[in-house]
């Protein structure tokens, strides 16, 4: 089976994650600096077969767009124009990054790897991802 990628876009950074081969475990993969994502996605679906790419939709409270939402639509239709076979599906990311704080917490992290904001978008589109699976699953 082909792999699961998901971004946690950023203007400075992304974060990466891709599931195993058969779509069932979501793992961080990298945060890299946004102006060099294009170009390791290309290096990586050289290398992967990629079923499909989920993407973070930023969104405030009342479930409205978030002041990063025009952001992360320019980076889709990039996105979609370098890969026009990719299917891309966007997903709900509210309280992700709240919850990759927590998640490091939760995992005994000291104070000062916390701050790691590369941990933190990695951690953050590892739970878009397993989100993403579990909807999916239940819906099946």
């Amino acid at each position: 089976m082909a792999r699961i990628l998901a971004i946690d876009y950023g203007t400075r950074r992304t974060g990466l994650a891709v599931t195993d081969p058969e779509q069932r475990i979501a793992n961080g993969l990298i945060t890299l600096p946004t102006h060099q994502l294009l170009a390791y996605l290309k290096t990586y679906l050289e290398k992967e077969t990629v079923a499909c790419v989920v993407i973070g939709d930023p969104k405030k409270m009342d479930n409205t767009p978030s002041s990063a939402a025009k952001a992360v639509a320019d980076f889709i239709k990039k996105l979609k124009a370098a890969f026009p076979q990719l299917t891309i599906i966007s997903a709900d990311e509210r309280f992700t990054s709240r919850m990759a704080f927590q998640t490091m917490i939760d995992s005994g992290l000291k104070k000062k790897d916390r701050r790691d904001k590369k941990l933190i978008d990695m951690i953050s589109a590892t739970i878009i991802l397993q989100s993403y699976l579990e909807s999916r699953d239940a819906r099946q």
